[in-house]
């Protein structure tokens, strides 16, 4: 069936990884994207034509999930190394790491105010971080196999995991208990979200699929049987209306939650869909997956205005608004299979003249990785700044970009030493790390046996004035 105007549109593509996508993400404003992968990279590509794409390299191993802050100036990234990284989203890139969690980090996520940031982890915790000093709050503690995705409410009350222990559980983030949890007899979600709204939670299965939870009722809404693979990813659109699923059976699908029904069935990837997202305004999603490929849709099927449903939602998220059912569709849990009025569309047998964007590639390397490459140049940290080093590597650069401006950043950084000058190499470099940060744990740990030992000798020395009161009391009485 050929695509009319309200159909989404496959726009570009966009080619840099060199392994499967795992996650991705929009910034706030619409104009970046930022995507993770199986090759350890985060990169970062922009809409403007010509554009370069910025390569973060830092990680050791998987990333498996990327996300902007609410505000864009900071990019979180999880990755199978056990570590979190925040990254500042520019062409130097500083980062800063969280050693997280003891086992792989599958999931991160910013609260709606950007203060706090959730990540889940296969040690099967959650662990909540304050993002202003950048430390650890508390971890929540009760699934009894791998978390796979952890995810604040728009609110921020609450947080809502899904486990391989099949059971995806809701937290308030104020008591730190559990306080609902929803059981699957047959598979386990690889992926929860929060309705704009936050009344809703949708799942994505391995079991192939899609469910729509009543957080309020703590009941099943709506039941999707679309897929015949396991479903990776759920996004909802900023409406409320829509919901994109990403699957192991190569499409993304478009469910209408108002009707309770599939609209949309997209063929655009070769092999298995591991993510997909709207934008912040809904005018857009992508998707991404094993071909490593990274596709761009025009959304075009709902013109609402966006802008004021994200208002109306923000007002029913004060604290003291009470529940609004009509938020609720259906009334009562029903399955749904795929119907025969769905709209099919394969832009590879529609598009004949797609735009590709493969731009130009800079390099931005964290001061750990074990990457080299040819020219390497570095920016010094500011004083203020974490101590940490990065570099910006112009010889991955495509031909086209222009050889003047990649001169000038040449001699901009020739004062700077490069990675063969160093007088330290960078192993002794990393090891001298290391026991930096090994000394700034014995010396916390000191500091606490000295605040203990003071605090054991005043009440030693309470416990002394009272035996000398009793003492004098009793010579008193005698």
């Amino acid at each position: 069936m050929a695509s009319v105007p309200e159909d989404p549109v496959l726009e570009r593509y966009f080619k840099g990884h060199k392994a499967a996508i795992t996650s991705l993400d929009f910034s706030p404003n619409g104009k970046l994207l930022a995507t993770a992968s199986w090759d350890t990279f985060l990169m970062l590509w922009h809409f403007k034509p010509q554009a370069r794409a910025f390569r973060y390299v830092g990680h050791k191993d998987v990333v498996t999930s990327v996300q902007f802050s609410p505000l864009g100036n900071l990019l979180a990234s999880a990755s199978r190394d056990r570590t979190v990284r925040l990254w500042i989203p520019d062409k130097r890139g500083k980062s800063s790491e969280f050693k997280a969690h003891t086992a792989p980090v599958r999931s991160v996520d910013f609260s709606a105010d950007g203060q706090y940031l959730a990540t889940a982890s296969e040690d099967k915790s959650i662990k909540v971080w304050n993002m202003y000093r950048q430390r650890f709050l508390y971890a929540l503690c009760r699934h009894t196999h791998w978390v796979r995705c952890a995810k604040f409410s728009p609110d921020g009350r609450l947080i809502v995991s899904c486990s391989e222990d099949k059971t995806i559980k809701i937290w308030d983030t104020t008591s730190k208990q559990c306080v609902s949890n929803f059981s699957d007899s047959v598979g386990f979600a690889n992926f929860v979200d929060f309705s704009p709204n936050g009344t809703c939670i949708a799942s994505a299965g391995s079991d192939h699929t899609v469910k729509i939870w009543d957080i309020r009722l703590n009941k099943l809404l709506q039941h999707y049987q679309v897929h015949s693979g396991g479903v990776n990813c759920v996004s909802f659109h900023p409406s409320g209306n829509y919901l994109i699923t990403a699957s192991s059976d190569g499409t993304l699908k478009i469910l209408d939650l108002l009707e309770g029904r599939l609209i949309y069935t997209l063929q655009g990837h070769s092999g298995p869909v591991f993510t997909a997202s709207f934008s912040k305004g809904g005018e857009l999603f992508s998707s991404g997956g094993a071909d490593m490929q990274v596709l761009l849709w025009r959304t075009n099927f709902d013109e609402l205005n966006s802008k004021d449903v994200l208002k109306r939602n923000l007002k029913r998220l004060h604290f003291d608004s009470s529940p609004h059912l009509f938020d609720i569709y259906p009334r009562t849990p029903h399955c749904h299979e795929g119907k025969i009025e769905t709209v099919e569309i394969n832009p590879k047998l529609e598009v004949t003249d797609l735009q590709t964007s493969t731009p130009p590639v800079v390099d931005i390397l964290s001061f750990d990785s074990t990457t080299t490459t040819d020219t390497v140049a570095r920016t010094p940290p500011d004083k203020d700044e974490e101590l940490s080093k990065y570099f910006l590597n112009p010889s991955l650069m495509s031909s086209e970009y222009p050889q003047t401006t990649l001169k000038k950043k040449s001699e901009d950084m020739s004062d700077l030493p490069s990675e063969n000058q160093r007088s330290i190499p960078l192993a002794v470099t990393e090891a001298l790390e290391h026991i930096m940060e090994q000394l700034n744990v014995l010396t916390q740990t000191v500091s606490i046996l000295e605040q203990r030992l003071t605090l054991t000798e005043d009440k030693l020395r309470d416990c002394l004035e009272n035996q000398q009161r009793l003492c004098h009391a009793m010579q008193q009485k005698i």
